[in-house]
C-alpha cells in the first residue's frame, strides 16, 4: 500500500490537522510515514503545502517527486491547481469550492473551476457549506479529509479513530463534530462520483 498526498490550501485552513489525523490512522496502523515541512503556516492567509507519504514499506525520501502524486487534496480551489504538476496521471484531484480570496488579482472562480474540471479525476466539492450543514465552518478541512478518504488507502474507521485522538482534548462534542464532517465529505464525494456513472 501506497499514498502520497500534497495537502493544499491557505493559512489558517485546518491542513495541519489533516496531516496529524492522517498521520495518527498511519501510525495506528502500523504504517510509514514521512512528512515533509509544512510551508506557509507562518502567514495566516498565505499559501500552505504539505507532502504525506503513507506505505506499508519504508519510505527513503519525504518529498513527492513531480508526476507522482496519487491525491492532491485541496482545501482551496486555486491552491488545487498550484500542484496539478505533481499530480500522477492516474491521481485524484479533491478540492474544495468555496474560494479564500487572499490577493487581489485572484482568478474568476469560474475559470478556476473550468481548470479543475478538465481533471480526468476530480472531486469538487462545497466543502464550507457542508460543514455549515453538519457541524460548523471551521470543520471544512475535515469535510474535505472525509471526501479524500476515498482516495486514501487507509481504513475510513482508522481516520475517525484518528480525529478521537487529535480532538479528543477538545471535548467529546467537538470529536463529534469532526466525525460528522468527515463522515458528510465522504457521503458527498460519493455522491459526485454515484453521478457521473
Amino acid at each position: 500500500m501506497k499514498s502520497d498526498i500534497v495537502l493544499a490550501g491557505v493559512g489558517g485552513q485546518g491542513i495541519l490537522s489533516i496531516a496529524a489525523t492522517i498521520g495518527m490512522a498511519a501510525v495506528d496502523k502500523d504504517l510509514h510515514l514521512k512528512q515533509a515541512e509544512v510551508h506557509g503556516m507562518s502567514q495566516r492567509g498565505g499559501d500552505v503545502q504539505s507532502h504525506l507519504r503513507v506505505s506499508s514499506k519504508p519510505i527513503s525520501s519525504d518529498l513527492i517527486p513531480k508526476g507522482k502524486a496519487d491525491l492532491i487534496l485541496s482545501v482551496e480551489p486555486m491552491e488545487s491547481l498550484r500542484y496539478l504538476p505533481y499530480l500522477s496521471s492516474k491521481g485524484w484531484l479533491v478540492t474544495n469550492t468555496t474560494p479564500f480570496i487572499n490577493i487581489p488579482n485572484y482568478p474568476e472562480l469560474d475559470v478556476v473551476m473550468a481548470k479543475i474540471a478538465e481533471q480526468p479525476n476530480h472531486v469538487a466539492i462545497d466543502a464550507d457549506a457542508i460543514a455549515a450543514q453538519v457541524a460548523s465552518k471551521r470543520s471544512s478541512n475535515i469535510v474535505m479529509l472525509g471526501a479524500a478518504s476515498l482516495f486514501i488507502d487507509i481504513e475510513f474507521g482508522a481516520l475517525e479513530e484518528g480525529i478521537r485522538k487529535i480532538f479528543g482534548r477538545k471535548g467529546d462534542a467537538v470529536v463529534e463534530a469532526n466525525i460528522s464532517a468527515l463522515r458528510a465529505g465522504r457521503a458527498a464525494a460519493e455522491e459526485v462520483l454515484a453521478s457521473r456513472n
